[in-house]
């Protein structure tokens, strides 16, 4: 007999590290490990409940304390772009996008070298190397996808690591040339995300965490209408709720050892 999702004997947790995102303050996660059989239905399961997904395995945060990463997704049926996610779109009408299996190449490389070391110097994945980012792209045991977009001249200009889920799309992670800052590329890649959703017939683009306060995960709240995971209940964020980062029992059952 499966044990529910919320009892599982396949959690674990992290020791606890300084905080990526928010200064002063100390960072843990629960994972779960993804290499097991039908892995595509548990990763589509703890989605839901606010995983991630690293490599083979899925985690969410459990930081004493601390409850600022909100598991944030999109409804597509019912987004309505505004004027600049608009502007954004019609700017980048010449991409050509490539499906493609979850395959790193030395082009992509570059370009995430040129992303991380001008927006994330200073992040934690500010020195991965040509093998971790080869780490970072084939070790999965899910439906995953690489998407390239390139110019009328072949250009690689931004490139998307997304999963396939039961009700939507995951966006793993995203780069793009961060020199071609009039496109607004951050945001197309987004947008493309919510049209292929629509197009597969599933309700929800996942877009990991949002963080009040930390100007780099910004820009997924004005994707709206969103939903925010609070309680283990998804719900909408409403422009002018204030929203509490405190911690709260997101995993009681977790087992921790």
């Amino acid at each position: 007999m499966t044990s529910p999702l919320r009892n599982p004997q396949f959690f674990y947790t992290t020791t606890a590290l300084p905080c990526p995102y928010l200064p002063a303050r100390m960072e843990r996660k629960i994972l779960a490990d993804l290499a097991v059989p039908d892995a595509d239905t548990l990763h589509s399961r703890l989605s839901a409940r606010g995983f991630r997904r690293s490599h083979t395995l899925a985690y969410a945060p459990l930081c004493e304390g601390c409850s600022a990463c909100i598991p944030i997704r999109l409804p597509v049926a019912a987004f309505t772009p505004n004027r600049t996610q608009k502007r954004a779109w019609n700017r980048n009408a010449d991409l050509t996008a490539h499906l493609l299996p979850p395959v790193a190449t030395g082009e992509q490389y570059t370009l995430f070298r040129d992303y991380l070391n001008t927006r994330h110097a200073e992040g934690e994945m500010a020195n991965m190397s040509p093998r971790d980012y080869r780490i970072m792209v084939e070790e999965t045991t899910v439906d995953t996808q690489i998407i390239e977009f390139r110019t009328p001249d072949q250009k690689l200009v931004a490139v998307s690591l997304t999963d396939t889920l039961d009700d939507g799309l995951s966006a793993v992670y995203s780069f793009y040339d961060p020199q071609q800052t009039t496109r607004s590329l951050g945001v197309y890649v987004v947008l493309f995300l919510i049209r292929q959703t629509l197009l597969l017939g599933r309700p929800y683009l996942y877009l990991g965490y949002w963080i009040p306060g930390s100007p780099k995960m910004a820009y997924k709240s004005r994707f709206r209408p969103a939903e925010i995971l609070r309680q283990d209940v998804w719900q909408t964020l409403e422009p002018d709720q204030p929203v509490c980062t405190g911690r709260n029992a997101l995993f009681p059952d977790a087992p921790l050892f």
